[in-house]
């Protein structure tokens, strides 16, 4: 994934906040820097949670086993607390995707949103191969 600048990608993680009670979106990297965010969280807390955000991915990665074999990837956290959760979904290689909500918000239209928010970020983020510049000899 290439990286974006200047928030380049908030206007496409707003469109998943068009689900009632859903609040904030975040787009990171595996390391915890932040990629993009929706427009109602400013920067600064951005950049804050993507490094919280990161620890927890890696946190629920590494208890995998305790729902079985490890050998199947990790796909999903969610964190409810009382007064909304949080879903963190993979975005792609080395990226997630985190939708922070209300209490009375529709899971499974979140989840949807994300899962094709995912998607179309996959095919903002992608980057052609490099064509051949001459032969080796």
């Amino acid at each position: 994934m290439s990286e974006p600048t200047n928030n380049d990608l908030g206007w496409m993680l707003d469109d998943v906040l068009k689900v009632p009670e859903a609040r904030h979106a975040i787009l990171l990297s595996a390391d915890g820097m932040l990629r993009a965010h929706s427009a109602g969280i400013d920067r600064d807390d951005a950049e804050r949670l993507a490094a919280g955000l990161s620890g927890l991915q890696s946190i629920s990665r590494s208890t995998a086993e305790f729902c079985g074999p490890s050998t199947s990837p990790w796909r999903q956290t969610l964190i409810e607390f009382g007064h909304g959760y949080v879903f963190l979904v993979a975005a792609g290689e080395g990226a997630y995707l985190a939708v922070s909500t209300g209490v009375e918000v529709d899971m499974e239209a979140v989840t949807y949103r994300m899962h094709k928010l995912v998607d179309r970020l996959g095919k903002e983020l992608s980057t052609p191969a490099r064509p051949a510049t001459g032969s080796r000899t």
